[in-house]
């Protein structure tokens, strides 16, 4: 099992962050606070499901503060309950929702990418992590 210690962990994370932020648009709450990838993922799930265990999981946590933490701390939920491939799928739906969040050269506005990538991530669904939540 891949566990906090792994090198490789940091490693995919920071690359699953990175693509999450890669040509996202910059927008901003009600309050002036720059939105981010987490709130990408809670304005899709939202749309797909009546509430996703993960969205709920984070939002209970108080000690995360701001958009990219709750970020963080979803994709490791997600990696842990093997629902991270599903989970981005649903976001990835709605083509007007991801141009609203994303410029052009976002690899998600692309099918052929996005295929790629949800496929190498249903793959990780086979490896069992086991990480502080």
């Amino acid at each position: 099992p891949v566990t906090d210690g792994s090198r490789e962990l940091h490693s995919l994370c920071a690359q699953l962050e990175f693509l999450l932020q890669f040509d996202l648009k910059e927008k901003r709450s009600f309050f002036g606070q720059r939105k981010d990838y987490w709130d990408f993922l809670c304005q899709g799930l939202a749309r797909c499901r009546q509430e996703h265990e993960g969205i709920h999981f984070v939002t209970s946590l108080d000690k995360l503060k701001t958009p990219v933490g709750r970020g963080r701390a979803f994709l490791r939920y997600c990696l842990v309950h093997r629902q991270l491939a599903e989970s981005l799928q649903l976001c990835l739906l709605d083509p007007e929702s991801l141009c609203e969040w994303y410029y052009a050269r976002s690899p998600f506005l692309s099918p052929k990418q996005r295929e790629e990538i949800l496929g190498s991530l249903y793959e990780l669904d086979g490896v069992t992590f086991h990480l502080a939540l």
